[in-house]
């Protein structure tokens, strides 16, 4: 078993399980388990800890898009430096270059549908290197992070056998 791995696993799952309980699964001691999440966080592995939050629980809701963006790649930095670009903008969440009709794909949430609207055409498609973009908004989440947001509603109808 690779305990890096394995303890890494562990942690995408549940960000708040504690060392001790990561070193009894990995059959190891709270000392080892510490060690290496400190030295996978120190070498960048670890990029940081965060929260699958049901947004429907909350009362101010954020609007969310996602953005599929072309882009002419940069002679010396190719689709990185426009990447790294977009990435600075707080409305900006994720960025991933994709393979297929276009070349990125961002994640930007806003107060209102304006907001985000407007964060698309003055700001994102101005941009130089960006040729086009299409926007998606987000009507409603079902899973995130490998989290289940919404609890599965039973089927409530009587069944008919013949």
């Amino acid at each position: 078993m690779d305990i890096n791995k394995e303890l890494l696993r562990l942690l995408t799952d549940n960000a708040r399980i504690s060392v001790e309980e990561i070193a009894e699964r990995l059959q190891t001691d709270s000392k080892t388990v510490a060690a290496r999440i400190k030295k996978l966080e120190k070498d960048d592995v670890i990029k940081g800890y965060t929260a699958v939050i049901n947004e429907d629980k909350l009362t101010e809701n954020k609007v969310k898009a996602i953005i599929e963006v072309k882009v002419t790649p940069q002679r010396d930095g190719g689709f990185d430096d426009i990447a790294r670009r977009i990435s600075k903008f707080p409305s900006v969440s994720d960025v991933y270059l994709m393979s297929g009709g276009y070349d990125l794909c961002i994640e930007v949430s806003g107060n209102t549908l304006q907001e985000v609207a407007f964060f698309v055409s003055s700001k994102l498609a101005t941009m130089a290197g960006v040729t086009s973009t299409s926007t998606h908004f987000m009507l409603k989440k079902y899973k995130e992070a490998g989290k289940m947001i919404h609890d599965e509603v039973q089927n409530e109808r009587l069944k008919i056998s013949p």
